[in-house]
C-alpha cells in the first residue's frame, strides 16, 4: 500500500494518505449505506432484514434507505480521512522504527488501535447524527426530530443538547473504533498471508478472502459495542425527563440481564454482511485511487 517512490516533501505528501482515506470510504459507502439503515433497524427492534427492506420500501419509499447518507458521508470524510491516515501515518513512523523491516502483527494491532481512537474521536458527531436520522422514522411523530441533513442535524443538536452533547456515546464509539480496527487490520494481513502465500490464490480471490475474514473479525469485535453506542445515542427521556440508561456501562449490564450476552448480537448476520464488502470496497478504492494518482503523477 505505501508509495515505492523516493520520499517526497510538501503539503500533499503529508495530507495524501489523508485524503485517499476519506475518499475511498466515501465511495464505499455510498454502496453500503442501504445494508447499514436496515441493520439500525433491526438493533431497533422492527424485524428480520427481510421484513424491514420491505417494509421499508413499501411505506417510505426505496429513498428510504438512502436517508441518512449526508451524515454518512460526513462520518467517512471526518472518521475514516483520521483512521486510514493516522494509520498510515503511524505505521511508516514504526516501519522507521524498526529500521525498515516489516511490523509484526502486534504492532500493526497497536497502529490500529491507536488509529481507531482517534478517528472516533473526530468523527463522533458525525456518528451521532448519522444514528439519530436513520432511527427518526422509527420514532411516534410528536417526538420525530425531522433532520434535513447532518448539518441540519449537528446544528439542532448544539442549538438543543449543547456543544458537548455531540459528543454523547462518544466512549462507546471509540471503543468500539479501536476494536473494530484492531480486528479489521490484524485479520486482513493475516487473511492475505494465508489466502496468498499458503493457498497461492490470485489477487482477486486474495482481496476477496482476506476482507471477508477481516469482516468478520471486525463485526465479532466491535458489534457488541456499536449495538451499546446506537442504544445510548437514540435514547429519549420518558414524561419525567429521566433517561432509560445512566451510561455506557448501565446500558450493557441492564441489556445483558435483559437479554443475555447473545442480545449484544442483534443483526449480526447484515452486520458483518454490511462490514465485509465496506472493507472489501474500501481497500479497492484506495487501490484505484493510488493508480490513478501515480499514473498523473501525484
Amino acid at each position: 500500500m505505501g508509495d515505492k517512490d523516493k520520499p517526497k516533501t510538501g503539503v500533499w505528501p503529508t495530507v495524501k494518505p489523508f485524503v485517499n482515506g476519506g475518499a475511498s470510504g466515501m465511495l464505499a459507502t455510498c454502496v453500503i449505506q442501504p445494508i447499514d439503515m436496515i441493520k439500525v433497524r433491526i438493533q431497533l427492534g422492527q424485524g428480520s432484514a427481510g421484513q424491514v427492506a420491505r417494509t421499508m420500501i413499501k411505506e417510505e419509499g426505496f429513498g428510504s434507505l438512502y436517508k441518512g447518507l449526508s451524515a454518512g458521508l460526513l462520518r467517512q470524510a471526518t472518521y475514516t480521512t483520521a483512521r486510514l491516515g493516522s494509520f498510515r501515518i503511524l505505521t511508516n513512523k514504526a516501519i522507521e522504527a524498526n529500521d525498515g523491516k516489516p511490523l509484526p502483527l502486534y504492532q500493526k494491532a497497536l497502529c490500529g488501535l491507536t488509529a481507531g481512537a482517534i478517528g472516533a474521536t473526530v468523527g463522533s458527531p458525525a456518528d451521532l447524527a448519522l444514528i439519530r436520522m436513520q432511527a427518526d422514522a422509527t420514532l411516534p411523530l410528536a417526538q420525530r426530530r425531522n433532520y434535513t441533513n447532518a448539518f441540519h442535524a449537528l446544528g439542532r443538536i448544539v442549538t438543543d443538547e449543547g456543544v458537548l452533547s455531540l459528543w454523547k456515546g462518544a466512549g462507546p464509539t471509540v471503543v468500539r473504533a479501536m476494536a473494530l480496527n484492531m480486528g479489521m487490520l490484524a485479520s486482513y494481513d493475516q487473511g492475505v498471508e494465508f489466502f496468498k502465500d499458503t493457498l497461492g490464490c490470485g489477487e482477486a480471490t486474495t482481496v476477496l478472502g482476506a476482507s471477508s475474514v477481516s469482516g468478520f473479525f471486525a463485526a465479532a469485535c466491535s458489534l457488541p459495542f456499536d449495538y451499546v453506542k446506537t442504544q445510548i445515542q437514540k435514547m429519549q427521556p420518558d414524561a419525567e425527563g429521566k433517561f432509560p440508561y445512566t451510561g455506557s456501562f448501565d446500558c450493557a449490564m441492564k441489556t445483558l440481564k435483559a437479554g443475555g450476552p447473545l442480545k449484544f448480537y442483534t443483526g449480526f448476520p447484515v452486520y458483518c454482511v454490511r462490514i465485509a464488502p465496506h472493507v472489501m470496497m474500501t481497500w479497492i478504492f484506495l487501490n484505484q485511487l493510488q493508480k490513478l494518482e501515480k499514473k498523473v503523477g501525484l
